[in-house]
């Protein structure tokens, strides 16, 4: 404890931050081998996406160290400000010229030579309003049905237009992600329980009122059945991860990546990760994924009995947002969930992912930095600290 007690000592979580350089790395290798034989086939450059990978990493480090000496409650005042960035973000992929096209998705905007997925950061502005919302209106929240449902409104509009590009992922994670917050910021379990199977109900009926979202599901139910079309991705991926068996076949020796596996380098390096290094290594990568949810979600009492409830609820919301989008994406990989199109956080290829993630976990830093300056142990200490000085210049 009496580390943490200097006044101009900024305080970081060791395990926190071991986990995401162990993240960082274990992305950087893995992006690296799973895009050198696309990127050489196609581009004519074996390391064209790991050197933007790592351009995006520089932007992100850049953005983490920033964000992390910024108080949360310059967040906190201008939650609503932010709210309106997230919309604007959100509609921006809709206005002709901007919104770009791929695989039948309008996901991205088309900034010069620069692209952007607005969604990622979208996501963040509205767990940002939502965590301000919440301890701003603690009594409704808990005590009226209102007080539950108007953050919700904003988080099906949000959905809607998601939906509307379409990504059922990041639908799908920001659904899960709001009623977390809610629940943990003291919602009714009534409402809570009500929300949630309607949000369920809502999301199975989406998955099957689209011929294509059904063949994807009906592929991910049996993938054997038709494996060289609906259910080829999820096919490919098995092999891959069978191949790997418990020490994997060597870091760049993956077959899979040759061509085989589709989107090897984005949404499918997990399986790559899995034929390479084993079970040994996916092991570990959901270990550091562990780690950083587990203490990000830790963080949470802690910052209530240090009185910052809006930092209580922002570390929560980061922690279940970094690991739904890791448990889908390593569930799509598996056979465990459908196709949903989301990248592995810190791990995948997808630079605004990789950028916004960083930006994550500056604000985690910065949380833990001023729940520690604001725990009992740290006042004391101060308070002992201030005579002593009062006497030396006496």
């Amino acid at each position: 404890m009496n580390a943490h007690v200097a006044d101009d000592r900024f305080n970081v979580d060791p395990w926190l931050l071991t986990a995401a350089t162990g993240l960082l790395v274990f992305g950087t290798i893995m992006v690296s081998s799973a895009s050198i034989a696309f990127a050489d086939g196609s581009m004519g450059r074996p390391h064209f996406f790991l050197s933007r990978h790592l351009g995006a990493l520089a932007i992100g480090c850049a953005g983490a160290l920033t964000v992390a000496r910024i108080p949360c409650d310059t967040w906190y005042r201008r939650s609503g400000l932010i709210l309106l960035v997230a919309f604007a973000l959100l509609v921006s992929v809709f206005i002709p010229g901007l919104g770009h096209s791929v695989n039948g998705s309008t996901r991205w905007l088309s900034l010069g030579p620069l692209s952007l997925q607005p969604s990622d950061p979208a996501r963040l502005c509205l767990m940002v309003y939502l965590c301000s919302y919440v301890v701003r209106h603690q009594e409704r929240v808990r005590t009226t049905m209102w007080g539950f449902i108007w953050p919700l409104a904003i988080v099906a509009l949000a959905c809607a237009l998601l939906l509307a590009e379409p990504d059922f992922g990041a639908a799908a994670v920001l659904t899960a992600t709001s009623l977390g917050v809610l629940f943990i910021g003291g919602s009714r379990l009534l409402p809570f329980v009500l929300c949630l199977a309607t949000a369920v109900a809502s999301m199975a009926y989406l998955a099957t009122s689209s011929d294509y979202r059904l063949q994807r599901l009906i592929g991910f139910l049996d993938p054997w059945a038709d494996p060289f079309d609906s259910g080829f991705q999820l096919t490919q991926s098995l092999i891959a991860i069978g191949r790997g068996e418990w020490l994997g076949v060597g870091l760049g020796e993956s077959v899979q990546k040759m061509f085989y596996l589709p989107e090897a380098h984005t949404d499918f390096v997990f399986a790559v990760l899995a034929e390479e290094l084993g079970f040994l290594g996916s092991t570990l990568a959901i270990v550091l994924y562990g780690v950083l949810v587990i203490r990000a979600i830790a963080m949470t009492p802690r910052a209530y009995a240090a009185g910052l409830p809006f930092q209580a609820l922002l570390s929560s919301a980061i922690g279940l947002m970094l690991g739904i989008q890791a448990f889908i994406n390593i569930g799509v990989n598996t056979g465990l969930l459908p196709t949903k199109g989301l990248t592995l956080p810190l791990m995948s290829y997808g630079r605004t992912s990789a950028v916004i993630t960083l930006v994550c976990l500056g604000l985690l830093v910065r949380i833990h930095h001023e729940v520690v300056a604001a725990s009992p142990e740290v006042a004391r200490a101060r308070s002992r600290k201030r005579p002593r000085s009062r006497e030396r210049r006496s």
